[in-house]
């Protein structure tokens, strides 16, 4: 039996006959790739490429805060050498201070100076990962150290906007209206502006993005769907304004529960009193790859969460699979959401998302939930930002969980030292489609076997996403398949190509990752392009691979 067979991974049904058409195709490449240039799906959101920063392990503290006091470089004390790779991928979007801390977080706490500033227990006190800190440490007990201005200095340096995740389970209405007053309101207008001023910001921050609670089905209050819509219609039915368009972010389901989706829209949108309020613009969807026992762990969410760096080549192509399953919930949240609100006022907010694995891998016992980035996880990365790209039409935000030091991070540090992961590299590649058109895009390509707990089983091997700003386009493409290179053609349909550019991240061990000894075990390198006839692009393209083309139009 061939271990690949040849058959079509497309967004758009008919590839078969597009390419059928075009008589320049070799009859050796292995994929077929046709980009439309001239068949824009919409602008892909800038905001897709955000990342997330909460009050967790070694993200805040060991990771983006280090103290104006530090030895460690430091710009008002956070962390200089993340403000400066940050800088290098252009991070649009920074969600803080949660994830299931924002839900036990008063923002009160965060503000004022310093060292006059309230400890409290940290949500994560109770977690069972936890217990090896001996409740000790900042990880247990939050020192507000970091908080609203510190949080808004780092996006300042950064160039990154501000995403704030409210407190709906454990503080009123109004405690959400007065963290709008602090943010927003004119320089010396009100008691909280003057606060503002006296910590160093007299003019308004200007914060746009507003989450209303988080995981609502679970840590941020464990409500039912329509208990829920309830609470979101209270919070949200008089917020300051100050002339800032705010776009308000209600908390969606548990990956792909349809009836919370149902439940929420039914209960704002229908009835005798519909929701009307333009401000609402986002349903945050939570994705982990996460599942990675194959249905073998029942009822026990970590241990069914598999390892960062042991694996073999069945978990390798499981956590693709399960990688993948984001664009089929998005598909599905689209549709529900579609009865209620067809002109689409509302999209899709995709706020958490990325592998997530048994501890045991950290850079230190302090950085609960941290683990190793292999190369591995830098595909999955780039497979998620593809599946965005197709779906511009769809998402105006997501933001990849998290940042530093915890589950899928693009950086980790300790102390002194600190390394970019293969992650950081994927966001390198990929920050070019900010901005541009997404371009409908065919794939032809082979399909990869493999065996899955004594079955075949199988997966596809190549996929991607295109866009265009004026006479550049943009191709991001990942080959899952381990062992075989796929040798791509690629086609700008009806265009001349003048000229193209490549860059590829591979390694020759699926469980290759930087190290603070060794930081550059997997990183992205220049990659050749053909280009022949001013038509085709010729490609070959390395096994387990993300590969970047900048292609100019002539």
């Amino acid at each position: 039996m061939e271990r690949r067979d040849f058959l079509k991974s497309s967004a758009m049904a008919g590839a078969v006959m597009a390419f059928s058409c075009n008589p320049g195709w070799a009859q050796s490449a292995d994929a077929r790739i046709e980009i439309f240039a001239e068949d824009a799906i919409a602008t892909i959101a800038p905001e897709i490429y955000g990342h997330f920063t909460e009050h967790i392990g070694g993200v805040i503290y060991d990771g983006v805060w280090v103290g104006e006091g530090s030895k460690i470089p430091n710009q008002y004390g956070i962390r200089k050498a993340l403000v400066d790779r940050m800088n290098q991928i252009h991070v649009p979007i920074l969600r803080w201070p949660g994830g299931c801390f924002a839900d036990s977080y008063d923002w009160k706490d965060g503000v004022g100076r310093r060292g006059k500033r309230p400890v409290r227990t940290s949500f994560w006190e109770v977690d069972p990962e936890a217990a090896r800190l001996n409740e000790k440490g900042a990880q247990i007990f939050e020192p507000n150290t970091f908080g609203t201005n510190e949080f808004m200095r780092f996006c300042m340096l950064t160039n990154a906007q501000p995403y704030l995740a409210a407190n709906l389970r454990s503080l009123p209405a109004l405690n959400f209206d007065q963290w709008v007053e602090y943010c927003n309101s004119p320089p010396g207008s009100t008691t909280l502006a003057q606060t503002r001023a006296e910590g160093g910001f007299p003019k308004p921050f200007g914060v746009k993005y507003w989450g209303v609670g988080n995981e609502s089905w679970g840590c941020g209050g464990n409500f039912e769907p329509r208990q829920y819509a309830s609470e979101f219609r209270r919070y949200t039915n008089w917020i300051p304004k100050y002339g800032v368009d705010l776009q308000l972010i209600a908390a969606g389901p548990n990956s792909d529960d349809s009836t919370w989706t149902q439940g929420f829209f039914e209960e704002i949108f229908t009835g005798n009193h519909p929701y009307r309020n333009s401000e609402f613009t986002g349903w945050s969807v939570h994705h982990y790859a996460s599942d990675l026992s194959r249905g073998r762990v029942k009822n026990n969410f970590h241990e069914a969460h598999g390892k960062a760096l042991d694996f073999d080549i069945t978990d390798w192509y499981e956590l693709m699979r399960e990688t993948a399953r984001v664009e089929d919930i998005m598909s599905d949240q689209w549709a529900i959401m579609s009865e209620f609100d067809p002109l689409h006022q509302v999209k899709l907010v995709v706020d958490e998302y990325g592998p997530w694995y048994h501890e045991g891998s950290e850079v230190d016992p302090t950085h609960l939930f941290g683990q190793q980035v292999t190369v591995r996880d830098a595909l999955a990365t780039a497979m998620t930002l593809d599946i965005f790209n197709r779906h511009a039409d769809k998402v105006s935000v997501a933001t990849c969980a998290q940042l530093v030091n915890n589950l899928n991070a693009l950086f980790l540090c300790h102390e002194e030292h600190f390394m970019v992961t293969p992650n950081f590299y994927v966001f390198e590649m990929y920050a070019a489609h900010q901005g541009g058109q997404s371009l409908r895009a065919e794939f032809s390509a082979p399909r990869v076997h493999y065996t899955r707990d004594g079955k075949p089983a199988s997966f596809w091997g190549l996929n991607g996403s295109a866009s265009r700003k004026s006479n550049v386009v943009t191709v991001t493409l990942v080959n899952t398949d381990l062992a075989s290179p796929t040798q791509a053609q690629i086609s700008i349909h009806g265009l001349n190509v003048k000229s193209a550019k490549g860059w590829i991240l591979a390694a020759n061990d699926m469980h290759a990752h930087n190290t603070f000894e060794n930081q550059n075990a997997v990183l992205s390198k220049d990659l050749k392009v053909d280009v022949s006839s001013g038509r085709m692009l010729n490609v070959n393209i390395l096994p387990a691979s993300v590969t970047k083309l900048e292609v100019t139009l002539g």
